[in-house]
């Protein structure tokens, strides 16, 4: 575990080091959650979220966000523990990334108080496996911050991203008779300006 903060760390580093030299905003990972809901015996739907995020927005629009798996949160212990263990496999595939451009007019409009609903291409990177997903958000500010909320739940299939074996392998341990492999993923992310 100790290995895992190690490396956590290096990458908080590393961002907040490209950060400083090109962002123009920075994720505020307290006030910011990705969260997922997960469907069991075809009836039970429960909502799950992610605590380590870390990110920006440079200058030119390009989005660079980092999800550290090994915080996932179900607020059961042992099924976060199997979920890092069985399903995103965290010793080998420690995080998830995501990265995306966004037109640099969208956020001069919405620096100056306006709010645009559109859809940005982004590239997920999950357990070894990148993807290009279209995540329809709404952009706003309040002046000291801006914030992208997904509009509408993105669903991301376990089999896109070889995570069908993981599922299957909650399954089993926790005795289901299923577990949705299409997860809905929503986002709440706020950014604050970077420093100059």
């Amino acid at each position: 575990m100790n290995k895992r903060l190690a490396t956590f760390g290096i990458l908080i580093a590393g961002f907040i080091g490209c950060a400083q030299v090109m962002a123009q905003w920075e994720l505020d990972s307290e006030h910011s959650t990705i969260n997922f809901v997960s469907v069991k015996n075809a009836a039970i739907a429960e909502t799950h979220s992610f605590g380590g995020l870390v990110g920006y927005i440079g200058k030119n629009g390009n989005v660079q966000l980092s999800i550290d798996l090994d915080s996932v949160e179900t607020l059961i212990p042992i099924r976060n523990e199997r979920m890092r263990e069985l399903l995103f496999e965290t010793t080998s595939f420690p995080n998830a990334t995501v990265a995306a451009e966004v037109d640099p007019a969208v956020l001069a409009e919405v620096a100056s108080g306006g709010t645009v609903s559109t859809e940005v291409p982004v590239r997920l990177n999950l357990h070894g496996i990148e993807e290009s997903l279209a995540v329809p958000v709404t952009v706003f500010s309040d002046g000291g911050s801006l914030s992208v909320v997904s509009s509408r739940p993105i669903i991301i299939n376990a089999a896109d991203f070889g995570l069908v074996a993981g599922v299957e392998a909650l399954r089993k341990v926790a005795g289901l008779n299923t577990i949705s492999t299409a997860v809905p993923v929503s986002l709440n992310l706020r950014f604050g300006h970077a420093p100059e």
